[in-house]
């Protein structure tokens, strides 16, 4: 009686034992569920944080040169010296209207040292800047004081939020006004909507102004006090709020970390957060991201019922082990090993897809695989990123692609023919795509065999390069040897000039002086003729005189005669003083001007001398034909913002081998010509900011065409 007491009481003790042991293990299995999540959620809100802290830095530095570059240009500093004058205006609101459509800027402005607007990209807008007063600004304030201004709030005349970057414009040491850039951060906002867990920017006094969560928007972290109230007042950073109400946030803070546990209402439901706070001096705003740790909690319940549920098979365990005790311990032991190599392998595949998605992620060349349709079956994040279209929007798709460029569309259905035929070139070929964004890309595309493990080809795998740069370094480097190459020209046109003017003033003033003379000299009764030809001979003495002279003046942009004049004078004062070649050559000369033809600045002698000199190449060229055959046609037209005048002849032609080295120095197909007219043509025109061409005609005969700008 008494032993079986004792053993009772053993088996109670045992049961209490063991009940308590699994109530430890399935405590710690919890704890450490729960540890080993928040691990991974603070790593993951660390790499949040600096992948958004590195975006915002980054849209800042993308346009923190605009605006300085933009207060170079003299027009600027010219209008901010003469406000009132309205050609600057003019001007500088189509300069800020461009260079606003080329960067992407949401606006560019200028503000004279009283706080007026003088110029702005909006100014054909009904929200235009121009005229309105940014005085109490807080940029306004900075760049004045010859700093740097960075503020973020709500246009005072739009209405809509974005960050202004405020330079000073200098006249000399003295700044005379302020140019500023407005950035709209809309893209980044429409991202953060997108994002499962709430990302906030606060400024410097805890203000929400920029969150996924759009209810705390310009709701305050803390109350604010009467000091930082008026002074959002005065400065109108949010509008015309007058009250911040303060954010319904709990906050739990660890003092050994800085991420902390946020709890608030998101869509009406409590919601509790890890959230890290980044602090960026530069712009003054701190940025919180969250991570959210509801995955936290289901991962420790599951974790719980885990160990509850093993707590359970190991208490049957134990009592099919009491009943079969040799049996059981073999089977405990296969599946001890069953779950090792589970275990292990789980292990080892899990391990191989996290070193491939890393691999992938870390890739700058972006990857495209395709079957044996063209359908569209992986892409990496490094060529959505470069196409700016996400996975899901890329994958299935059929060509003709979205990212295909609409110029190219023709060359594009070449090239994925090739490839879909195994005819692709193993070095790989150039291509030019255009981004979400309509910004052209200029790619090199590599392609290979996608083989499967069973050596079974599914289709083609692409590595896309973006050379995007690379081109623009080329594009730049070339443009800089044709401005050097046409600085050359300048020069050795204008020491030729130079040359001519001291050699030929002196006997071409003689000629003239002779001349003057000789008709003092004769009485009245002498020939009508004889007086016309000696008046003629001042007159073109005069003209060479004034050629040379205007010649020599290119070189120096301060002493050019510019003027505004007709294209349509031009024609036909070149034409009256080339009536008697036309006449002795018996040339058919017909003439095609645009009505309304706008009108260009430039020298209108100079200008003269290149249409004279094209007609006389144009007649000379077609000494041998019959005389009925000698047609010369004049045309002009407008072409955009340019004036092209073509002249034609029904000659032979210029060869295609020739059609560049015609306007080069000494290159002629005269037996006597010296090959100098068209080069001095060709500077004369790029001097008036046009360009010279040449091309044959369909029935006969070249064309030799130039631009000019039209007038501002």
């Amino acid at each position: 009686m008494t032993l079986d007491y004792f053993s009772l009481l053993r088996r109670q003790y045992g049961w209490w034992v063991f009940a308590i042991v699994n109530m430890v293990f399935i405590v710690a299995i919890g704890q450490w569920m729960e540890s080993r999540e928040i691990a991974s959620k603070t790593q993951v809100v660390q790499q949040s944080s600096k992948a958004q802290v590195l975006g915002l830095r980054g849209i800042v530095e993308k346009y923190d040169y605009l605006p300085g570059t933009a207060a170079q240009h003299p027009d600027v500093t010219e209008l901010l010296l003469q406000p009132d004058n309205l050609n600057l205006k003019k001007k500088v609101n189509h300069y800020f209207s461009a260079l606003q459509s080329e960067t992407g800027v949401a606006a560019l402005y200028v503000i004279s040292v009283k706080g007026i607007t003088l110029a702005s990209s909006n100014w054909n807008t009904r929200e235009s800047f121009v005229g309105q007063s940014y005085r109490q600004r807080p940029y306004f304030e900075d760049a004045l004081s010859g700093h740097t201004g960075l503020f973020y709030g709500l246009g005072l005349t739009t209405g809509t939020s974005g960050l202004f970057i405020a330079k000073p414009v200098r006249a000399g040491h003295e700044v005379v006004g302020i140019l500023v850039a407005k950035l709209s951060l809309d893209a980044l906002e429409n991202v953060w909507s997108k994002s499962a867990d709430p990302i906030v920017l606060q400024d410097s006094r805890g203000i929400i102004f920029l969150s996924s969560v759009p209810a705390w928007l310009y709701q305050s972290r803390k109350t604010l006090s009467e000091p930082d109230l008026r002074w959002l007042e005065a400065h109108s950073q949010y509008g015309s709020r007058q009250h911040y109400a303060v954010l319904p946030w709990k906050i739990e803070k660890n003092d050994t970390t800085l991420e902390f546990v946020l709890h608030a209402k998101v869509k009406d439901r409590s919601r509790s957060y890890l959230a890290l706070e980044t602090y960026l001096p530069e712009l003054g705003w701190t940025l919180i991201v969250t991570s959210d740790l509801e995955d936290v909690k289901q991962a420790k319940l599951e974790a719980l019922i885990i160990a509850a549920l093993l707590s359970i098979v190991l208490l049957l365990a134990i009592l099919y082990w009491r009943l079969h005790q040799s049996r059981y311990i073999e089977q405990q032991q296969a599946r001890k090993e069953l779950e090792q190599r589970v275990l292990e392998r789980t292990h080892d595949l899990q391990e191989a897809h996290a070193f491939r998605k890393a691999m992938e992620d870390s890739l700058l060349v972006g990857m495209i695989a395709r079957d044996h349709t063209g359908k569209i079956i992986y892409v990496n994040n490094a060529f959505c990123e470069m196409v700016g279209y996400f996975q899901n929007e890329l994958l299935d798709c059929q060509p003709p692609y979205p990212y295909w460029h609409p110029e190219e569309i023709e060359k594009h259905w070449h090239n994925n023919q090739q490839l879909l035929n195994g005819r692709s070139t193993p070095h790989g070929f150039e291509s030019r795509i255009r981004n979400r964004d309509g910004e052209n890309l200029f790619i090199m595309v590599y392609t290979a065999p996608l083989i499967d493990s069973n050596g079974i080809q599914r289709g083609w795998m692409s590595s896309i390069v973006d050379i995007t740069v690379q081109k623009r370094i080329k594009d730049h480097q070339q443009e800089q040897e044709r401005k050097l190459q046409r600085s050359a020209r300048l020069a050795s046109l204008g020491e030729m000039a130079s040359t001519l003017a001291h050699e030929l003033n002196q006997p071409l003033m003689a000629i003239s002086n002779f001349a003057l003379a000789a008709r003092a000299l004769t009485n009245a009764d002498v020939p009508p003729m004889l007086s016309i030809a000696l008046q003629e001979i001042v007159e073109q003495s005069k003209r060479a005189s004034e050629i040379v002279k205007r010649v020599r003046s290119l070189i120096n942009p301060q002493q050019r005669a510019y003027e505004i004049i007709s294209i349509q004078t031009v024609i036909v004062d070149a034409l009256a003083m080339l009536q008697h070649e036309i006449q002795q050559t018996q040339t058919l000369v017909s003439t095609d001007i645009e009505m309304d033809l706008p009108a260009t600045r430039g020298d209108r002698v100079l200008l003269q001398q290149v249409l004279i000199n094209l007609c006389q190449n144009a007649m000379q060229a077609m000494e041998d034909l019959p005389f009925a055959r000698r047609c010369l046609s004049i045309l002009a037209v407008q072409i955009e913002r340019a004036i092209q005048i073509s002249v034609s002849d029904s000659g032979s032609g210029i060869p295609d081998d020739f059609s560049e080295q015609v306007f080069t120095s000494f290159f002629t197909t005269k037996t006597e010509g010296l090959g100098l007219g068209l080069n001095i043509c060709r500077t004369i025109i790029e001097a008036h900011g046009g360009r010279i061409f040449v091309e044959n005609n369909k029935n006969g005969g070249a064309v030799f065409s130039f631009t000019l700008p039209i007038s501002q």
